[in-house]
C-alpha cells in the first residue's frame, strides 16, 4: 500500500505544481511572443490557434523533474540506473524538441531542425541509452516478455533502441494536432506503463519508475487544464518528442515493446495514416485520406474538434485498460 500512497501523492504534487506553473508560464510566453505558427494547409478553424503560446511541454516537464528531485532528496524513492535512463531520455528529447521549437519561433515559420540534425540528436541519445543500459548490468538482447522469447542482439540493440525511440516520439508528435489530444492519450498511456512497471518486479528500480510515471500523469493533467479545448497553450515538440521517447524507454526497460504497440495504438494509427498517404501520393499519385494524419481527415469530413478528441480518448482508454490487464494481470 505504501507505493500506492506514494503514487497518489506524487500525482497530486505534479498536478498542483503544473497548474501553478501554467498560471505563471503562459503569460510569460505571451509576453516574449513564443507563439505557434499554424500551417496554411490546415482547416480554417485552426487559424484561431495562430499565435497561441507554444513550448507548453515545459508546464509538465519542469513539475515532473521538480517532484522527482523532491522525492529523491527526501529518500521517498531511490536513484537507480534504470530511473536515470528514463530521466535522461525524458530530458534529452525535451531539449531536442526545445531547440526545434525555438528555431521555428525564431524563423517565424514551421521549419525547425533539419531532418538530419534531428536524427543525429536521436542517434546520440540512443547510443548513450545503450551504454547506460549495458553498464547497469543488462544484456543487449530483445526479450519479448509477452512471448518469453530472448534474442541476443549485441551492438544491434543500439539500433533497436533508436528505432523504438524515433518511432514512438514521432508518433506522439504527429498526434499532437488537436487541443488536448496527445496530452490526454499520454495520460492513459503512462497510467498503463506505470502499472506495468510496478508489476515488473525483476527490474531494478521498478517501483521508482512506476512513481515517475504517476508523477508525469499528474503533471500532464495539470497541463491539460490549459491545453484542453480551446487551448491556451500548445505543448510543441518540447513536450511531444519527450513524451513519446520516455514512453518508449520505459517499454524497452520493462521488455514490453509489444505492449507498447497496443498502449500507443491511437498514436500508431495516426502515424500509419501519414505513411499510407505519403506512399499513395508518391507512387500512385493518389490521396487515400482527405488529409493526414487521421484527425485532420476527420476534420475535413466535418467532425468537430472536441468530438474527435473524445473519440480518440475513448479508444486510448480501452487500449490502455486492455494493456494493463494483459501486461500485469493475465
Amino acid at each position: 500500500m505504501l507505493i500506492l500512497a506514494k503514487a497518489i501523492l506524487s500525482m497530486m504534487i505534479g498536478f498542483v505544481i503544473a497548474v501553478i506553473l501554467g498560471l505563471i508560464f503562459i503569460p510569460l510566453l505571451k509576453k516574449i511572443k513564443v507563439r505557434q505558427k499554424i500551417s496554411v494547409f490546415l482547416a480554417k478553424k485552426h487559424k484561431a490557434k495562430d499565435g497561441v503560446p507554444t513550448m507548453g511541454g515545459l508546464i509538465f516537464i519542469i513539475p515532473t523533474l521538480l517532484t522527482v528531485l523532491f522525492l529523491l532528496l527526501t529518500n521517498k524513492i531511490q536513484f537507480t540506473d534504470h530511473l536515470f535512463i528514463v530521466l535522461f531520455v525524458f530530458v534529452a528529447y525535451a531539449l531536442l524538441g526545445f531547440v526545434d521549437d525555438y528555431l521555428i519561433i525564431r524563423r517565424h515559420n514551421n521549419e525547425g531542425l533539419k531532418e538530419w540534425q534531428k536524427l543525429l540528436g536521436q542517434i546520440l541519445i540512443a547510443i548513450v541509452f545503450y551504454i547506460l543500459y549495458v553498464k547497469s548490468g543488462n544484456e543487449p538482447r530483445l526479450y519479448i516478455y509477452t512471448l518469453n522469447i530472448k534474442i541476443p542482439m549485441g551492438v544491434f540493440f543500439c539500433l533497436f533502441i533508436l528505432l523504438v525511440l524515433v518511432a514512438t516520439s514521432n508518433a506522439v508528435n504527429i498526434t499532437d494536432g488537436l487541443d488536448g489530444l496527445a496530452g490526454g492519450l499520454s495520460v492513459m498511456a503512462f497510467v498503463a506503463f506505470g502499472m506495468i512497471a510496478w508489476g515488473t518486479t525483476w527490474l531494478d528500480g521498478h517501483e521508482d519508475i512506476a512513481i515517475f510515471c504517476f508523477i508525469l500523469v499528474g503533471s500532464l493533467l495539470g497541463f491539460l487544464v490549459y491545453n484542453d479545448y480551446p487551448a491556451k497553450v500548445i505543448m510543441g515538440d518540447t513536450g511531444s518528442l519527450s513524451l513519446g521517447a520516455t514512453l518508449a524507454a520505459i517499454a524497452i526497460l520493462t521488455s514490453h515493446e509489444i505492449t507498447l504497440i497496443v498502449v500507443a495504438g491511437v498514436f500508431v494509427i495516426e502515424t500509419l495514416t501519414c505513411v499510407i498517404q505519403m506512399i499513395a501520393g508518391r507512387y500512385f499519385n493518389k490521396k487515400v485520406f482527405l488529409m493526414a494524419p487521421l484527425h485532420h481527415h476527420m476534420e475535413k469530413m466535418g467532425w468537430q474538434e472536441r468530438d474527435i478528441v473524445k473519440l480518440f480518448w475513448v479508444f486510448g482508454l480501452i487500449l490502455s485498460m486492455a494493456s494493463i490487464a494483459f501486461g500485469v494481470w493475465i
